[in-house]
């Protein structure tokens, strides 16, 4: 499938991505994160997206499919302990809030942005990398690719996740397969049953789990008789899930490893001098 790119300005600057047959159609804001703030499949709207609060540029953006980077949730004291010494890092990292470069694929089936470190960045995250993320959608399904490259001299330390909002009719009336029976349970901090936890949507949940078998998560909306097939490779190992009342979404998050693993020596992923790691995932509408 092959897509046409049209720069546009209403109802805020972005990148249209939009199939020949008029049945697929992407909004892309590289300006903001890199943001994808629109999936549009046939007359289905994926993602939530809260434009008035996308607006207002000193708030965190509630929609689309933010990047998380260098790290996934937030640190304790926001401090990212290296041997470099201590640095001050935000909830979920500075690639959700930075501007990204933006082209098209070659063969116009998707498009590509990348982020280099910058004085901004190496202020919190003294390293050297590129991150690029490929996106190829289709008809009914968004696949997306992520390299990491370290470009400098030393070891790097890392995580990465997706934060996709997606759109639901009823959080009583949405149901999710495919995690473990265990969860970690961030809103009070211990391990958690995550059946329970799929009981208390409604309510507002914050959680994190693995996967029961070969990295598949299926979001079932029951009332627009939609599903969504998450579907990552073996590098995104954890899934997050979050409401946030009376939001009429659902976030479902591919995320290379827990809160503050970065921290944390058996825990942490590390990315060796003048090496590269993809991680990659698809969204598939049912």
């Amino acid at each position: 499938m092959q897509f046409d790119f049209k720069k546009k300005t209403d109802p805020y600057s972005h990148w249209e991505c939009r199939d020949k047959n008029n049945t697929c159609r992407l909004r892309v804001v590289p300006e903001r994160g890199g943001l994808i703030s629109e999936w549009l499949v046939e007359d289905y709207d994926v993602l939530y997206f809260d434009l008035e609060r996308f607006k207002q540029n000193e708030l965190s953006i509630r929609g689309g499919i933010p990047v998380l980077f260098p790290i996934c949730g937030d640190l304790p004291g926001n401090c990212l302990r290296l041997p470099q010494g201590d640095f001050l890092i935000n909830q979920h990292g500075f690639a959700r809030d930075l501007s990204w470069n933006f082209y098209p694929l070659e063969d116009q089936r998707g498009f590509n942005l990348s982020l280099n470190d910058s004085a901004i960045t190496r202020a919190s995250y003294p390293y050297s990398f590129l991150l690029e993320m490929q996106v190829r959608p289709s008809s009914d399904c968004l696949e997306i690719k992520i390299t990491l490259h370290n470009l400098g001299e030393q070891s790097m330390p890392f995580s990465i996740g997706l934060h996709p909002y997606f759109n639901v009719v009823n959080l009583e009336k949405v149901s999710i397969k495919g995690l473990s029976q265990t969860c970690f349970n961030h809103l009070k901090m211990k391990q958690d049953i995550t059946s329970k936890q799929l009981n208390s949507l409604c309510e507002g949940v914050d959680f994190i789990s693995d996967s029961e078998g070969e990295g598949l998560v299926v979001l079932n909306d029951l009332l627009a008789l939609k599903s969504i097939e998450m579907k990552s490779q073996a590098s995104f190992e954890k899934t997050v899930v979050w409401t946030d009342p009376p939001r009429p979404m659902l976030c479902l998050e591919p995320w290379t490893s827990s809160r503050n693993a970065v921290n944390i020596e058996e825990k942490k992923l590390t990315l060796n001098p003048g090496e590269l790691q993809e991680f990659s995932c698809s969204f598939r509408i049912m």
